[in-house]
């Protein structure tokens, strides 16, 4: 089967973002079936091709997946109203290729949700079986996050996810409150899939050698966020739990947070003011560099805002990187993430908006290293099963 894949922010594992794409083009191409990857230029990401744009597109094989890119920059610097055109950008170009290309089904994803526009040109003018993959509620979540307020915009986004729902021969959400999302539209449950990221073990169990930054000391317990810096993550609560620790002049614990996006430059000002020395920003790494800084790490910081829809809402692919690489999770909102670290006993579930709750946690796994030694062999447990 030829299967056309649409998902602007495909990355290679050379890319410091996800790679749940790559990994299941990886497993349809092992299954005997033809993939043609269809993606924009996402500013962490590595799409493995190196050849120059011919008008506004290069395309070539990366890893047995026929990879087709367009020249559509995108960051999470990026201003909304940028990042909003960059979008629309990638799905009316899309659309082309929907409509020229040899198929046999059409598999989108998103975010962004107007991903599914050239599924759904494929499923309609070209008579193709198609696939939604859905990565996050919209327009819901970004409602809640209050990112957007026009209600006229709020309300093309609904009509645009009914249509792509109603549209997809068949669904997949990421997490329990996306497939209930999906099913208040409409939606036959025999028609939605759950399936959440999955876990690399076979990248995990043979990391890189060991790294730490050189401001973390080996007898330090370091707590790792691996993630983009955005308003969605929170992280602000990683500095006021940092905070905690220094009123309480505990100074064998560190923070190290690793990627990009607009807020970091804000929360290295914060950190600055704050003389907050326990709290150590570095630049993204791909894939292969991070699972040596795992091996070095003590407890993986799952983070996000407080905001309900990301409760259930999200299938955050660092969390099953942690428990991959068996290190226990600090979770600290409530939902079904939360509720796997209860349930498995492989780490800490946090209130939100609790720096004090925060840093006891912290403070509980430097103290009792061989709880902490048990919660990581448990994480592992979970990402094997």
């Amino acid at each position: 089967m030829k299967i056309l894949y649409f998902h602007q922010h495909f990355t290679t594992p050379k890319g410091a973002s996800g790679i749940r794409s790559y990994a299941m083009a990886q497993k349809l191409i092992d299954q005997g079936h033809e993939v043609t990857m269809v993606c924009g230029s996402y500013g962490v990401g590595k799409t493995g091709l190196e050849s120059d744009f011919v008008d506004g597109r290069r395309q070539g094989m990366v890893d047995g997946i026929h990879v087709i890119e367009f020249n559509l920059a995108y960051s999470n610097h990026d201003s909304f109203i940028k990042r909003t055109w960059q979008f629309i950008l990638f799905a009316i170009k899309s659309i082309g290729v929907a409509m020229l290309a040899e198929y046999d089904l059409v598999f989108a994803t998103s975010t962004p949700l107007t991903a599914g526009i050239p599924g759904m040109v494929g499923r309609w003018l070209r008579n193709k079986k198609m696939v939604f993959e859905v990565r996050d509620l919209w327009p819901e979540l970004p409602k809640e996050m209050g990112v957007i307020k026009n209600p006229l915009i709020l309300n093309a986004m609904s009509v645009l996810e009914w249509v792509s729902y109603k549209s997809a021969h068949k669904l997949v959400g990421l997490s329990p409150g996306i497939v209930e999302g999906i099913h208040k539209k409409g939606i036959d449950s025999e028609d939605i899939a759950m399936i959440p990221n999955g876990c690399d073990l076979e990248l995990f169990d043979k990391p890189k050698a060991p790294w730490r930054p050189a401001e973390v000391k080996p007898d330090e317990l370091m707590a790792v966020f691996a993630g983009a810096h955005g308003v969605a993550n929170g992280l602000d609560a990683v500095l006021d739990a940092a905070e905690e620790l220094k009123t309480r002049r505990v100074d064998k614990i560190k923070i190290v947070l690793i990627g990009d996006g607009r807020e970091k430059a804000r929360l290295i000002e914060s950190a600055k003011k704050r003389q907050l020395t326990n709290v150590i920003f570095h630049d993204p790494v791909n894939k292969e560099k991070l699972t040596g800084l795992f091996a070095s790490a003590d407890i993986g910081l799952q983070i996000l805002a407080n905001v309900p829809a990301f409760y259930y809402g999200t299938s955050p692919n660092k969390f099953f990187d942690y428990i991959s690489a068996g290190l226990p999770v600090l979770n600290n909102y409530p939902g079904w993430l939360a509720d796997l670290i209860k349930e498995n006993h492989c780490g800490f579930a946090v209130n939100p908006e609790d720096p004090s709750g925060f840093a006891s946690a912290l403070i509980d796994g430097y103290e009792n290293r061989q709880s902490l030694l048990d919660m990581g062999k448990n994480a592992k447990k979970l990402a094997q099963k």
